[in-house]
């Protein structure tokens, strides 16, 4: 199991998603988030099909930290379950890596 982990988020807005990349970065729970506008989600939600637009966040973690990230996400989310999905890093640049791991304690 990797130490580090690749965490895919949806939001509603780029606002929304402005302040959950700021606040995991600002709270040590994410290194880097990344924000990326205007994406076309389609998903079935209680019964029905949706198709919304949201923005999309990416951030780079240890896996240590996931359940605190997730937590913390929820707290300050408009949905009532937000997508909050780890990935594992298989391999990385080790000064990228180690970088991480500087930025976010265990």
């Amino acid at each position: 199991m990797s130490e580090y982990v690749v965490v895919f988020m949806t939001a509603a807005s780029v606002q929304e998603a402005e302040t959950i990349a700021h606040t995991l970065v600002e709270e040590r729970l994410a290194a880097c988030v990344n924000i990326v506008p205007s994406i076309t989600s389609v998903y079935r939600w209680e019964g029905a099909t949706h198709h919304d637009q949201e923005t999309l966040l990416i951030a780079k973690t240890r896996r240590s930290v996931f359940s605190r990230l997730a937590q913390r996400v929820k707290e300050i989310h408009s949905y009532e379950t937000p997508e909050v999905i780890a990935v594992e890093v298989e391999d990385g640049l080790p000064a990228y890596l180690s970088w991480i791991a500087q930025e976010v304690p265990q």
